[in-house]
């Protein structure tokens, strides 16, 4: 495979994903107001795409065991590219929601294959700086998403923002082509009763939240329990247990959750800080943010190669420490000016960059080649959730707070981040520690 070529279009065709999930926030209200629906109804044009992208997203990289990755890919874009062109004709609420989820069922073929034809196709030599070019587009799409977002919706209509997905379709030929060839692999059936209570529980466990429902809380667990227990019976489930058994792979798990909670809810709270305390538009937000995102794109070819001559521990440590540091930041000094939050996330973007890179790598190192599939698959999903229970858990602290100024919400709900990013660190430093007798040289190049 020429990962010269078919990595830097996979990126830009992730980033044209990614970028999918923020650009529609900006132009929520607008869209409520022209299809005259409640801001609840409204939620779920971002929720559904998160919700469906997750779940997308490990269904494709489970699929990637048994199935090609050339015929999953042509599936997803084609649903992708197709749906979008079904998005710039709707004009009621109904067709936006169906265009919104069957976009996200073809979008998780990007984050969902992307991990995994680097850790199938790339030398481990080479690997680091292939996931960093990847995590770079994500950062970089979380960014600039709203000035996207914003611009489009102001002078094209929201329809519009369908356009920008479209385009991925110019690029399926050109991955074809480059993409290596690989043979059916269909001695094992695929667990469909899974891969349903899979869905079961993320839906159930994120509506619980948005909604605030004890009903679907309750609903969710139990789901839970149902899956836990067809796990331990089925010969072979969806969420493939053995994966982990891979050292240390439960632990990088969490510390995905705890990364995507605190780059998510960050990413939340920016805009919601430069509107509130600052009164700044939409443009003007995603400009003062746009900086830390370009700054991460830059910076995504020198961690990937630091990572690939340095080693995986040591740009995790970074990363999190870069985080911790900028969240005290924001923290204790979010009040003084606008452009705290510029400089901070001059080094919280290119912090999550090296932090997404260097965990997925390791991820990757430490997988069973078998394994790979069903464990970065696993890997994503649970980040993603990570990143949708953050979103959500912020919007209520914001509001639950008692007796506290709009501005003192913001500095107790960045204190909670600052909490899970320190818990994410200490939980790498374990990470680290007990993966040395495997890696005498400390923080060599396989650790």
């Amino acid at each position: 495979m020429k990962d010269h070529i078919v990595m830097p279009l996979w990126t830009c065709c992730l980033f044209i994903v990614v970028m999918n999930t923020t650009m529609f926030n900006v132009s929520l209200p607008i869209i409520i107001h022209d299809l005259q629906i409640t801001s609840d109804l409204g939620s779920w044009v971002i929720s559904s795409y998160s919700i469906g992208y997750a779940l997308s997203t490990v269904i494709y990289s489970r699929l990637s065991d048994r199935i090609p990755v050339r015929k999953l890919l042509t599936i997803g874009l084609l649903i992708l590219g197709l749906s979008s062109l079904l998005g710039l004709f709707a004009h009621s609420f109904a067709v936006l929601l169906l265009t919104r989820i069957l976009q996200s069922a073809g979008a998780g073929v990007m984050a969902g294959l992307g991990l995994v034809i680097a850790s199938r196709y790339i030398p481990l030599e080479r690997r680091g700086a292939a996931i960093a070019l990847i995590s770079s587009g994500s950062a970089m799409a979380f960014g600039l998403g709203p000035i996207v977002g914003g611009l489009i919706s102001e002078y094209w209509g929201w329809n519009g923002l369908f356009a920008i997905t479209v385009l991925v379709l110019i690029a399926l030929p050109v991955l074809l082509y480059f993409l290596p060839n690989e043979t059916t692999k269909t001695d094992q059936p695929f667990d469909t009763t899974g891969a349903i209570l899979t869905t079961l529980n993320a839906v159930t466990l994120l509506v619980a939240i948005t909604q605030q429902s004890l009903l679907w809380f309750t609903v969710g667990i139990l789901s839970l329990v149902v899956h836990i227990l067809y796990i331990r019976r089925a010969k072979l489930s969806f969420i493939n247990p053995q994966v982990f058994k891979a050292p240390g792979y439960t632990r990088l798990v969490m510390i995905g959750f705890c990364v995507l909670v605190v780059n998510l809810g960050n990413l939340f709270l920016m805009p919601l800080v430069l509107a509130d305390l600052f009164a700044r538009s939409s443009l003007a937000i995603g400009l003062l943010i746009a900086p830390g995102a370009i700054v991460a794109a830059f910076m995504a070819r020198y961690i990937g190669r630091w990572i690939d001559q340095y080693g995986n521990m040591r740009f995790l440590i970074i990363g999190h420490v870069l985080l911790a540091a900028v969240l005290t930041l924001f923290m204790l000094g979010l009040h003084q000016s606008a452009f705290v939050i510029t400089a901070g996330y001059l080094f919280f973007s290119p912090a999550i960059s090296a932090s997404m890179s260097s965990l997925n790598n390791e991820a990757s190192r430490i997988l069973p080649k078998s394994q790979i599939g069903s464990g970065m698959g696993l890997l994503q999903l649970v980040q993603f959730f990570g990143g949708s229970v953050s979103v959500a858990a912020c919007g209520l602290l914001l509001h639950k707070i008692p007796h506290v100024t709009v501005e003192q919400a913001y500095h107790y709900v960045y204190g909670c981040l600052l909490i899970v990013a320190v818990v994410s660190l200490v939980l790498v430093i374990f990470h680290h520690r007990a993966s040395r007798p495997t890696s005498p040289a400390f923080l060599s190049n396989n650790s």
